[in-house]
């Protein structure tokens, strides 16, 4: 049976096509809406299939089911240009890698309801962002935390969202993270692996929870140098989960410096840290790699260490 939809007052209704395909793509190719916009549509629960609400894109469909899809209205952009200085590493018509400094929330939220890097994408790509991640995040395909520096790729149009969001979820970007931690790994390098999600003892924090909880997150990481009570390392990600490479350095006891949230300083560190002022997890997305979802043509982009990570690392080379 072919896919047919009619839409009836922001309801789009019809029925399945194809069977045994995901439904994420299903309701795509019957509503004309992107399959990230679906995505998003199911988890804020306004997908039904046969009169009950669904929630996993990948869910397998029979054909000829009855589904319905409640679109909002559209809403005004909450976020506003703001004129906010960026460090533009690459950019074309389809997309923007940006080099964030730390202490740069990437979009607004409670709390930090402007002033982001989201307003200052506005400024500079006047309007031109994918509006897939809706009116507070246009453009993010992924974010890297706050107190986190390095290396961002934003979309401008529907069709470069849509195209690194697949990349992101097959895991084929190519992501590599400095870090200063705490001791010294032994084995000086090793795969971490560990299911993530968010921690049930506080909702601001992730952890580290049983298989089949969570999402399953791997980190290989390889010593640089090492420092005077810590470790200059590098991480390569082969998943992209919520604070993974600081959660998984925590748990092989080996914290982030200047972690608030994961890990102590070592005390014999603390002085030092005080000294220079620095107050953020020593974490650096240095490396970013992936094929342009429009050209097809593989982009690797680097990052220097910013200039707190780089003294702080020349202190305890001392």
């Amino acid at each position: 049976m072919g896919v047919k939809a009619i839409n009836t007052g922001g309801i789009i209704e019809g029925l399945v096509g194809e069977p045994g395909g995901r439904l994420d793509k299903a309701l795509a190719d019957a509503s004309g809406l992107s399959r990230e916009r679906i995505k998003a549509l199911l988890g804020e629960g306004r997908v039904r299939l046969s009169g009950t609400a669904v929630a996993q894109a990948s869910l397998k469909v029979v054909a000829g089911t009855p589904f319905a899809i409640d679109v909002p209205e559209a809403a005004a952009a909450e976020a506003v240009a703001q004129e906010i200085p960026l460090s533009v590493v690459f950019e074309d018509e389809h997309l923007i890698v940006v080099d964030k400094p730390a202490g740069l929330v990437v979009h607004p939220a409670a709390g930090n309801p402007d002033g982001t890097l989201v307003n200052a994408l506005l400024h500079h790509c006047r309007g031109q962002l994918s509006g897939i991640g809706g009116v507070a995040r246009p453009g993010i395909v992924h974010r890297i935390d706050k107190d986190t520096s390095g290396l961002l790729v934003v979309a401008k149009s529907d069709q470069a969202h849509e195209g690194l969001a697949v990349q992101f979820a097959d895991h084929s970007i190519v992501r590599a993270y400095l870090a200063v931690v705490g001791g010294r790994p032994v084995p000086a390098a090793r795969t971490v692996t560990g299911s993530i999600a968010r921690s049930p003892h506080d909702r601001k924090k992730m952890a580290l929870v049983e298989d089949g909880r969570g999402k399953h997150a791997v980190t290989h990481f390889r010593t640089l140098e090492p420092l005077k009570g810590a470790t200059l390392v590098e991480c390569r990600l082969e998943t992209g989960r919520t604070h993974q490479v600081r959660v998984h350095m925590a748990s092989i006891g080996h914290a982030l410096l200047g972690d608030p949230v994961y890990g102590r300083t070592p005390s014999s560190l603390r002085a030092t840290l005080n000294e220079l002022r620095f107050s953020r997890q020593a974490l650096h997305a240095a490396e970013l790699g992936f094929v342009h979802p429009v050209t097809g043509k593989s982009v690797h982009f680097a990052s220097s260490l910013p200039d707190d990570m780089r003294t702080l690392i020349d202190e305890l080379r001392h």
